[in-house]
């Protein structure tokens, strides 16, 4: 009961910040920012919403299956463990992810092998910056700059635009020319559209969103983790998954 009365809350809540737009607008904020947190509102009473949860005592993660583990990634390739996550690089919860918890995730399971990081693409349609930061980090890729490009996208997720990225990219010494004429282009969308259409295909809805599963050249089957959970809760999960048998 818990956890409705939790999802009943969040409803509440995400309504009564619904009616108070109307407003902020009149307290100084522009109309476009105004109608940026109604669809982000909107987005988040929506899966609200949708949330059924389980009678006590009979929680179970959800489960997916990705055929395609493709993305940058870090850890090594045979790694017992993979751990895909869906972002958005304008995000404040991946930026809580990547801020809070991933280092200690890199530390005790990537750097030493036993889980392999994949990151995909999922920019909502409600962050008018996260495409063209998605296509940015992709473009760094190409001059082997892709997380650390990344990683200072989603760290100053509120700062994102094209000033801000051209200067991630200059001081990340660049080749300006030839990552300036990536970035405008739409070279990447199509697999970037993939990435998404991946996401979807296992009821990603949000981000960030993880799959953890077995490392399998078949693909990964595992379990969705969703929202910027702790670290204890990846570590509870990547240690129960290690632990069943293959």
């Amino acid at each position: 009961m818990k956890s409705v009365r939790l999802a009943s809350v969040c409803i509440v809540v995400a309504g009564l910040l619904l009616g108070g737009c109307g407003n902020a607008k009149a307290q100084g904020i522009t109309t476009q920012q105004a109608d940026e947190m109604l669809k982000e509102l909107r987005a988040i009473r929506a899966a609200l919403e949708r949330v059924t949860p389980p009678p006590p005592g009979q929680a179970k993660d959800q489960t997916a299956k990705l055929t395609n583990v493709g993305g940058f990634s870090l850890g090594k390739a045979d790694a017992p463990l993979t751990l895909v996550e869906f972002t958005d690089l304008q995000c404040q919860f991946c930026n809580r992810f990547s801020t809070q918890v991933f280092a200690q995730l890199k530390a005790a399971y990537i750097d030493t092998g036993m889980v392999r990081f994949v990151t995909r693409d999922f920019p909502l349609d409600f962050h008018p910056e996260a495409m063209p930061a998605a296509r940015a980090s992709r473009c760094a890729g190409e001059q082997g700059k892709f997380w650390e490009m990344r990683d200072a996208l989603v760290r100053d997720f509120k700062q994102l635009g094209a000033p801000f990225i051209t200067s991630v990219a200059e001081r990340l010494k660049l080749d300006m020319a030839a990552f300036k004429a990536c970035a405008s282009s739409t070279r990447f969308d199509a697999a970037i559209m993939q990435d998404m259409n991946d996401g979807r295909a296992i009821n990603v809805e949000g981000t960030p969103t993880f799959v953890l599963g077995r490392t399998s050249t078949q693909g990964l089957e595992g379990i969705l983790i969703v929202g910027a959970q702790p670290f204890a809760s990846f570590d509870a999960k990547i240690k129960e998954m290690l632990a069943q048998p293959r």
